[in-house]
């Protein structure tokens, strides 16, 4: 008689072999679910009388921790305002007095620049004035020159045409009548 060959997919031993796997043994079913709930009791008892308050606590003090530091953010964001409102204030405080302070400055310039015209103005006037006054001065002498340079020149012409010299007389007569025509 031949031998049955063993095949890949068979059980060594059998179908009977070894003690199998333990939870699944209907003999320690009762032990197990009495094991299970000594346990979940046990479990059940630390999280709600341990864990649980003590996470309670954690989040409660985080959330107190959250709201104090968000009241002290409030509370700075309202004194950085009125800081920055202060700030503001002082700035236009500032940029009014500098406006007042160059205000006055221009005022003073102006007078003083007003000052210096009028003086100067004064000064070229009177210059002016004395220029006149020379020029109608040299002008006059000018003038009482003319005549005699008139007389010599007339005097030299005829005597150069004519050849004699006119007599002061006659010359001063006709220069006379020359100019008051």
């Amino acid at each position: 008689m031949a031998t049955p060959q063993k095949t890949g997919t068979e059980v060594p031993g059998g179908g009977n072999a070894g003690p199998g796997f333990p939870p699944f043994k209907t003999e320690t079913f009762a032990s197990q679910l009495l094991w299970l709930a000594i346990f979940f009791g046990l479990l059940y008892w630390l999280v709600s009388k341990v864990f649980a308050p003590r996470l309670t606590e954690v989040i409660e003090g985080r959330a107190s921790r959250i709201a104090k530091d968000l009241e002290e953010a409030a509370a700075a964001k309202v004194k950085a305002e009125e800081a920055g409102a202060a700030y503001e204030k002082s700035l236009a405080e500032a940029k009014a007095k500098a406006q007042a302070i160059a205000q006055a400055r221009r005022d003073e310039v102006n007078k003083a620049s007003e000052a210096r015209r009028k003086s100067l103005e004064a000064d070229l006037a009177a210059r002016l004035v004395a220029a006149e006054t020379q020029i109608a001065d040299t002008k006059t002498k000018a003038m009482a020159n003319v005549e005699g340079i008139a007389a010599e020149a007339a005097s030299a012409i005829v005597q150069r045409l004519g050849g004699t010299a006119p007599s002061r007389g006659d010359l001063d007569a006709a220069l006379k009548a020359a100019l008051k025509a």
